[in-house]
């Protein structure tokens, strides 16, 4: 096999990685919220919409996993090195673990958000203000794959 083929290999290999870290911590992390949202919706269903943004808020991650992937594989037949592969491999490092991590913790904050809306529900923001400084992490491994993926030279 030669280096420009085990490049892209080592290339999709990392933009695969980066979707399959930031999905799962996604799929973690509404699962938390999700379970809260649904014992409070037992009891009033017509708070849904208050409750909808905590729960939808961890599944970003994996949007921003899919993000570095297509950014990744838009370089793939640009690559000519094993070095270069490589290098996109690490780029794709950040979003994913960024996006696991970020992802399930993100859903335990928003899980406390519920519980904060369902006995205080004009308060419902704070919980999503609280869950937003948790994105920051998610976003900021988004801009470090972003900047690594655009550094490696072709």
């Amino acid at each position: 096999m030669s280096d420009s083929s085990l490049g892209m290999v080592m290339a999709g290999f990392g933009a695969g990685l980066a979707v399959i870290l930031a999905g799962i911590g996604s799929s973690i992390g509404i699962s938390y919220p999700a379970k809260a949202a649904a014992g409070v919706l037992s009891e009033d269903p017509t708070r849904f919409g208050s409750m909808f943004l905590l729960v939808v808020l961890p599944g970003t991650q994996g949007f921003y996993g899919i993000v570095a992937a297509f950014l990744i594989i838009g370089k793939i037949t640009s690559i000519e090195t094993l070095t270069q592969g490589m290098q996109l491999f690490f780029a794709a490092l950040p979003v994913g673990f960024a996006g696991l991590f970020s992802g399930i913790y993100q859903g335990k904050v928003c899980a406390a958000g519920i519980s904060l809306a369902a006995k205080r529900s004009k308060e419902v923001m704070k919980g999503v203000v609280f869950a937003a400084l948790v994105e920051t992490y998610a976003v900021l491994g988004l801009l470090i794959t972003f900047f690594l993926n655009n550094m490696v030279q072709f």
